[in-house]
């Protein structure tokens, strides 16, 4: 298999560096950075062990059909994964998947954006970008942005397949909040203040397995890694984008379903934006 040999010829290159390194775990919620936490945790290739691409991804949520994996798929895809992979996944933060995801043998990350740029992007998304989703022919069959909006916002309740509100959609990623042993990354801090962010993710690794490697080239090799030509669904990289889109009704409906989200997440402080 050519992921595992390049597994190995990765561990020949760094024979000075342990051989027992953790998986490294991106998880995001979806329109959030995905691929942006992937590139950046692959930079970590350059300096150490690790695999050059990714392993592995895994959904909550299949694609094209919209349907809802049972939760042993997510364990047996945690339990496919060994030293020194890099993965990829929208994974909830259910009991049994908190306790092997904050175990020694993983150094997991946590990716959120602001909700209320989630849902433009997610309007994007599937209108634009995914001729597949399941989601795509209703998105098209809506008369404008506006309504398409509200959907985003709101879910589709009646649709026969999930597709909750806003906040309902976030609530099951909560628990990766409450856990130390994973990273929260804010998607805006990586566009903002990188620099700082990037230093995090590096501190979050050392913290458990020092790297026989500055610091300086560790950050160099994370930043020049980022690159968001090669994200396929990277539109912008610009964050705030839902002033240009929400209207006074938008606003209200967001406020209604998902406002205490916004708070607890630290986008806001109150109900006064």
């Amino acid at each position: 298999m050519i992921y595992q040999t390049e597994k190995l010829a990765q561990q020949l290159r760094f024979a000075s560096q342990p051989a027992d390194l953790p998986i490294l775990l991106g998880i995001s919620f979806p329109k959030s950075g995905t691929h942006l936490l992937d590139q950046i945790l692959l930079g970590f290739s350059n300096v150490a062990p690790y695999a050059k691409r990714v392993h592995s991804f895994y959904a909550e949520y299949e694609g094209e059909s919209g349907k809802k994996r049972e939760p042993e798929k997510a364990l047996a895809w945690l339990d496919s994964l060994r030293p020194r992979d890099i993965a990829s996944a929208h994974l909830f933060a259910r009991p049994d998947a908190v306790t092997r995801v904050c175990s020694p043998n993983f150094t997991p990350y946590f990716i959120f954006r602001d909700p209320r740029d989630v849902v433009v992007s997610h309007v994007f998304y599937v209108t634009d970008m995914e001729a597949r989703h399941v989601h795509h022919d209703y998105y098209q069959s809506l008369p404008d942005f506006n309504a398409r909006l509200n959907v985003s916002i709101l879910g589709r309740p009646d649709a026969g397949i999930e597709f909750s509100n806003i906040a309902d959609r976030f609530e099951p990623y909560l628990g990766w909040l409450d856990h130390p042993e994973v990273l929260t990354i804010h998607f805006e801090d990586l566009i903002h203040d990188r620099t700082a962010a990037l230093n995090r993710i590096i501190d979050h690794l050392l913290a458990r397995f020092p790297l026989q490697t500055s610091r300086q080239l560790i950050l160099d090799s994370l930043e020049t890694s980022i690159n968001p030509k090669k994200s396929p669904t990277f539109r912008s990289g610009k964050t705030g984008e839902w002033k240009k889109h929400f209207t006074e009704e938008h606003k209200k409906i967001f406020k209604e379903v998902a406002g205490d989200l916004l708070i607890k997440l630290g986008y806001e402080k109150d109900d006064g934006w």
